[in-house]
């Protein structure tokens, strides 16, 4: 049995444990505010983007653009896959990273070559070593630079698929749902699919012309709903790492607390045995003077 001084001194442990697990969910909390009104507050505007390249697609009829046309290259698949830089934030980055490789392993069955690109440092630690062959991940991401990331990364892609780097890029991100709720997302992001939904009152495209044409418009709308794709990700998984990391230390916190009381019970029952021990042991010399 533990002594009094090692109990004494693992209850001091688990105190300042608690109280580092209790300011990191005061942390998380003030972030996921700020997160989440700039995860929900981006969502308006993409879907208000999606449904009007919706009508210039039905308008306009046949279109054609680079970021809509299938490459040449059938073979090599990129994934663009996004974790956290730090941990303790539960099974957020977990849930993802095995989603991701069950992905990953479903391409590769079907003959495909998988490259990914972490964003966060998490991600890349996760595949590294599982045969993965993953491009130079970009870590130290910071929240407050999501525009210019989102800006560079829409280039990048942009850049490769007119090189014919790939014939498919994926986007692996946890979906931002609820505080409690994170859902891993894989999905195509290029080349492009728009969504033509069947309208049979006419009303999504016949009271609307466009004027240039559907081409040039899509020329310019496409890039930027490619870039809003890429920030809405970044977005979500900002907030639910935020919100995954506050569940985790609050319920760090009440284990600790919970800990703290069976070790402080089992250090006042080792105190009691000690002084009934030395009390028997009074006595004890007591009756044999």
């Amino acid at each position: 049995m533990a002594s009094l001084s090692d109990i004494r001194r693992r209850i001091g442990s688990v105190k300042n444990t608690r109280q580092i697990t209790r300011a990191m969910k005061l942390v998380a909390g003030a972030k996921l505010k700020r997160a989440t009104d700039a995860a929900l507050a981006a969502k308006p505007y993409q879907e208000a983007l999606s449904t009007v390249l919706e009508r210039v697609v039905q308008s306009a009829g046949d279109v054609s653009h680079p970021l809509l046309e299938v490459p040449k290259n059938d073979t090599d698949v990129l994934v663009v896959l996004m974790t956290s830089d730090r941990g303790l934030c539960g099974g957020f980055n977990g849930q993802l990273n095995r989603a991701t490789l069950v992905k990953i392993k479903e391409l590769e069955a079907a003959g495909k070559k998988v490259t990914v690109l972490g964003y966060g440092k998490k991600g890349p630690a996760f595949l590294k070593s599982r045969a993965v062959t993953m491009l130079d991940p970009v870590i130290d991401l910071n929240p407050a630079e999501y525009g210019d990331l989102a800006d560079a990364l829409a280039n990048r892609l942009v850049e490769m698929m007119g090189e014919d780097a790939f014939s498919a890029c994926y986007l692996a991100f946890n979906e931002y749902k609820s505080v409690m709720n994170q859902v891993p997302q894989f999905r195509q992001i290029l080349p492009m699919k728009l969504e033509v939904e069947d309208n049979t009152e006419g009303t999504a495209s016949g009271g609307y012309s466009y004027e240039p044409s559907g081409n040039e418009i899509l020329g310019d709308l496409l890039p930027k709903a490619l870039r809003t794709r890429l920030l809405q990700a970044f977005l979500e998984s900002q907030a639910g790492e935020q919100a995954s990391r506050m569940t985790a230390m609050d319920s760090a916190t009440r284990n600790a607390s919970e800990l703290i009381d069976d070790l402080t019970l089992v250090y006042n029952r080792a105190r009691q045995a000690a002084i009934t021990k030395e009390l028997i042991e009074i006595v004890s010399g007591a009756e044999a003077l």
